[in-house]
């Protein structure tokens, strides 16, 4: 019984402490206990999380206090001997009814608060998470609008050449947006491994699994950034996944919404064009740092035998294996850790990254690739 207690006093009173030791690098705000959050469920979390606490602490008190008071007042120096008893009919109701009660009354304010995160009805904007090595997908369901959210911390930070920013590997290139004061639906799944889609601030923490959709949600009522990580060890770049949401007003959001369907019909649009070569290779750098690098490396040299080099090597610099090139890119390779690119990335940004492999780091084929070739092939499919 008496280390039973101690273990949960322990584990209660040291939850926060740990807790926000990850947590502390994506809220700026600094302390010892778990942050209180923006959201009505946030807030009630917190205070339920402090009431059990105080719940063990006051158990913990009570017990270490009868503990070293019979210590005390009962010790051999002082001639005590001990009693000798084989049962204690009373004792033994006592000391099961009593915790029970203490679990019940600690059972109804925490049942009430999970029947309020798990409540996803009357849901105003649906949004799609969808979990990849390593960034996350998100689309607007009935809005026509979907995008990658990649890590935006640059590289030269993560190697030590420069100064860590003030939101080390918690920025993004593009946050999911949403409108404060609406009810967001989130639907999480994942594209490969399991994905934990968590945000401190929101009190929204959501195991993303493959095959199998998840709801939880959210509503924001405070325009601002709140920032998370995914929370589940999914690959070697785990760390480099992080979670940015974005709160804004209701006209922020209109024009959010209509500024990406622009950009979306503008790069469907950018297949209908042929392209110049430096075109492709400046648009090709940037998705190839943005998606490639992290396993083939910024300087194409790979990490092999898992992720093999593309400088001076194989298929990027064979001119009879163009095709070869084409297809690994869009449909991925059975059995290793290459996934299919061809339905997440636009097909101006799939010409461009294949004629950027088979065009730096001195490969120079000279070989191009328009993104109509890319648009011809997925749409025969």
């Amino acid at each position: 019984m008496i280390r039973l207690t101690f273990a949960a006093f322990l584990g209660f009173a040291l939850l926060p402490v740990f807790g926000n030791v990850h947590a502390s690098s994506i809220n700026t705000s600094s302390g010892w206990n778990m942050p209180v959050g923006v959201t009505d469920i946030s807030q009630e979390v917190f205070h339920l999380h402090m009431t059990i606490l105080w719940i063990c602490i006051a158990i913990a008190v009570v017990v270490f206090g009868v503990m070293f008071w019979s210590l005390f007042k009962y010790r051999r120096s002082k001639g005590a001997k001990s009693a000798h008893f084989h049962e204690n009919t009373f004792v033994e109701i006592m000391w099961t009814a009593i915790p029970m009660v203490i679990l019940v009354v600690m059972a109804i304010p925490a049942t009430a608060t999970l029947k309020k995160m798990y409540d996803t009805s009357n849901a105003d904007i649906d949004i799609l998470v969808t979990g990849y090595q390593w960034r996350w997908r998100y689309e607007y369901l009935g809005e026509d609008v979907s995008f990658f959210s990649n890590l935006s911390t640059p590289r030269e930070q993560i190697y030590g050449q420069e100064a860590r920013g003030d939101f080390y590997l918690v920025e993004v290139d593009e946050p999911m947006v949403v409108p404060v004061g609406r009810k967001i639906r989130l639907l999480l799944t994942a594209n490969d491994v399991i994905h934990s889609w968590w945000v401190p601030d929101l009190a929204v923490k959501k195991d993303a699994i493959p095959g199998f959709i998840n709801e939880s949600w959210t509503r924001i009522d405070q325009p601002g950034v709140y920032r998370g990580q995914c929370a589940e060890l999914c690959g070697r770049d785990h760390a480099f996944m992080p979670i940015e949401v974005k709160a804004v007003s209701e006209e922020e959001y209109a024009a959010w919404l209509a500024s990406k369907r622009d950009a979306a019909m503008a790069e469907a649009q950018g297949a209908d064009r042929e392209w110049a070569l430096d075109e492709l290779m400046a648009r090709g750098e940037g998705t190839y740092n943005t998606y490639c690098a992290a396993c083939h490396q910024p300087d194409g040299k790979g990490l092999p035998p898992i992720f093999p080099a593309l400088a001076g090597t194989g298929i990027s610099i064979d001119p009879n294996a163009r095709q070869a090139h084409i297809d690994i890119v869009l449909y991925g390779k059975t059995g290793t850790p290459m996934p299919a690119f061809g339905t997440t990335l636009s097909a101006a940004e799939l010409a461009a990254v294949i004629t950027y492999e088979r065009n730096a780091w001195g490969n120079d084929t000279a070989d191009s690739v328009q993104p109509a070739e890319i648009r011809d092939l997925l749409g025969s499919q």
